[in-house]
């Protein structure tokens, strides 16, 4: 890991990667862009193996990399870091605003990136949390927007496709107050419908069938919120037997299994 970081920094990997060598010799950009591809593998796989401390801290070692793969993954990695339950608090809120800013950064390197677009929409969703209602309506369309645009660049992204569900999802059911400073920012408030919301989740899985717990609960929640039991129940079963490998499949279980009982009471 030492070996790898210590032949990444900068700025000579900022020439290689900018401007396609910078003047540096050409079996030089050959053994750089090598290990940006090592980089990326690892992350990939320690992605992939949920080993999220690893993976932040092997990518915060390239916090000024000018490579816009290696900056979206370094945004999502501080953001799954932020959401574990044991990061302290003020970790949380610094790790939040650092996902949004190696985002942005990742979308100024590379706009044509749907991974780019996905988690600044993403980090900017999370940062709203922080800075209230207001400044999270104030944000939906932009939101809305880059959600869009990562479905365009890459629409067999089942994530994007999803998350774009949630955003409608959220906006079919705005509580009248919401609704109100809603309307302060926007001539047009957003706004949406379940079924618009229950498209995108159906186009999420048939884009990846069964590739995310939470896109099975949000099938089974819209299908409850149309009234369609029948349906709410077998997505709900889906999404309270998918196997729980990380903390968020646990509380979809834990959701899914509540829902459930709520409609058998019925």
């Amino acid at each position: 890991m030492e070996q790898v970081a210590g032949l990444c920094s900068e700025p000579q990997f900022a020439a290689v990667i900018e401007k396609g060598g910078g003047g540096v010799p050409e079996g030089g950009q050959t053994d750089m862009w090598k290990v940006v591809e090592e980089i990326i593998d690892q992350a990939d796989y320690l992605y992939g193996t949920g080993e999220v401390a690893k993976l932040y801290h092997l990518l915060i070692e390239h916090k000024n990399s000018t490579n816009g793969e290696i900056l979206w993954r370094l945004a999502r990695a501080s953001r799954d870091l932020a959401q574990l339950e044991n990061t302290p608090a003020e970790q949380k809120k610094q790790l939040t605003y650092e996902a949004l800013e190696f985002a942005e950064k990742a979308l100024e390197k590379n706009e044509f990136s749907f991974a780019a677009h996905k988690w600044y929409a993403i980090c900017i969703s999370d940062v709203g949390d922080y800075e209230g209602t207001k400044a999270k309506i104030a944000n939906a369309y932009v939101i809305k927007e880059h959600f869009q645009k990562a479905i365009e660049l890459n629409p067999k992204d089942a994530t994007s496709i999803h998350l774009m569900g949630l955003w409608c999802f959220t906006f079919a059911e705005l509580p009248w107050v919401q609704q109100k400073i809603a309307a302060m920012f926007f001539a047009t408030p957003p706004r949406s419908t379940y079924e618009e919301a229950l498209q995108y989740f159906n186009k999420a899985e048939e884009a990846d069938p069964n590739f995310y717990s939470k896109n099975l609960l949000m099938m089974g929640k819209t299908y409850m919120k149309l009234k369609n039991e029948i349906l709410a129940l077998l997505w709900l079963t889906k999404a309270r037997d998918y196997p729980a490998r990380n903390e968020e499949d646990k509380q979809v279980q834990k959701e899914a299994t509540e829902l459930l009982k709520l409609i058998n009471k019925d």
